[in-house]
């Protein structure tokens, strides 16, 4: 894996896990497993030295200035008149300004202070906090859970949600950045999702989500988001081009939920398939289905010059525009308990 440069970044005016002081210089090479792990309600920006990820700045904070951050997602950099606010051009502001209801029963300011308190909420082992509306929380809504009490028919018997819970905390959302060699900036190539299988950090994903075209230059990086929030860097382990299979590396500071590889002699057709992934950046997205055929020749498909089998499922996965196989059908490479699948990539 190519070497980036070591982040010492410069402190922002909260607490910032990692950040050194701005009069500190970056060192010749980064070593990513020096970077903390940092747990930020806003999210994660690359810090100054395009090695470490910090916490990007939280709404009010101020931006505009060449030694100011970037905003986090989903918000912007607005400027403000002269005077207002000393020393700045302009405060970081959430792009969708209106208010929203969660599913706590809580009315949240706008959909960014509601992204916040999702972090916190998984962060701390809760559960996490959906929109259930726009506007405030009223009549029912307001000061109560919308979630569905346990003794429900709803919640008892829909077996797929209890499928997504148990394995989404091992599901990762995976982006690939290069740092452009003129101007220093982080451009972004691609991303996907992978899910963990070993508890010290080791996840499973496709080799076309974490590797760069010959004609792409400038030093990768590659970025992992658990699902409670947490991000780390990651290095390439192994990469398997004609299985489209890849590993990838991360340093936790805890132990890791993982998912098991199933074995794809045990399918059968007309099982349901769980299939959770990033498409064009969505993290967190769920689609279902079935397994169409467990035994596809890659002939019968099309692809020159294979000796794979494919399982066919009918569960939504979007096109990828890396592999000739994911343009009609998904490759499963997760089998989870007996009669449901999860699906990694784009």
């Amino acid at each position: 894996m190519q070497l980036l440069f070591v982040a010492l970044a410069f402190v922002f005016t909260h607490d910032l896990t990692g950040a050194v002081r701005s009069d500190s210089k970056c060192a010749a090479q980064c070593d990513a497993s020096l970077c903390p792990s940092p747990r930020c309600p806003g999210g994660y920006i690359p810090d100054r030295c395009n090695c470490c990820l910090v916490c990007s700045p939280r709404e009010g904070d101020p931006c505009g200035r060449k030694t100011d951050p970037s905003c986090g997602d989903g918000m912007e950099c607005k400027l403000l008149a002269a005077g207002k606010r000393r020393g700045s051009r302009g405060i970081c502001r959430c792009k969708m300004d209106h208010q929203v209801c969660g599913s706590d029963g809580r009315t949240y300011g706008n959909v960014c202070k509601m992204r916040a308190a999702n972090r916190k909420a998984l962060q701390k082992g809760r559960d996490g906090i959906r929109q259930a509306h726009k506007g405030a929380c009223t009549g029912v809504s307001a000061g109560s859970s919308l979630v569905h009490p346990n003794s429900s028919a709803r919640y008892k018997f829909n077996f797929i949600a209890d499928v997504v819970e148990k394995i989404a905390p091992a599901v990762v959302h995976i982006e690939l950045f290069i740092r452009h060699p003129l101007f220093g900036r982080h451009m972004h190539l691609s991303s996907g999702s992978g899910f963990i299988v070993t508890h010290s950090g080791v996840i499973v994903t496709n080799a076309h989500v974490v590797t760069t075209a010959a004609t792409v230059t400038g030093r990768p990086q590659l970025r992992v988001q658990l699902h409670d929030g947490d991000a780390y860097e990651a290095a390439v382990r192994d990469v398997d081009r004609k299985a489209d299979i890849a590993t990838i590396k991360v340093n936790p500071q805890k132990k890791l939920p993982v998912l098991s590889l199933g074995r794809s002699a045990d399918l059968r057709p007309g099982e349901f398939v769980v299939a959770i992934g990033s498409p064009f950046a969505l993290q967190n997205t769920v689609t279902t289905g079935i397994v169409s055929t467990a035994q596809r020749d890659g002939k019968e498909l099309g692809i020159k010059d294979s000796d794979m089998d494919y399982i066919q499922t009918d569960a939504i996965i979007n096109v990828s525009s890396h592999t000739q196989c994911a343009q009609q059908y998904s490759t499963t490479i997760c089998h989870y308990c007996l009669d449901t699948c999860s699906t990694s990539g784009t």
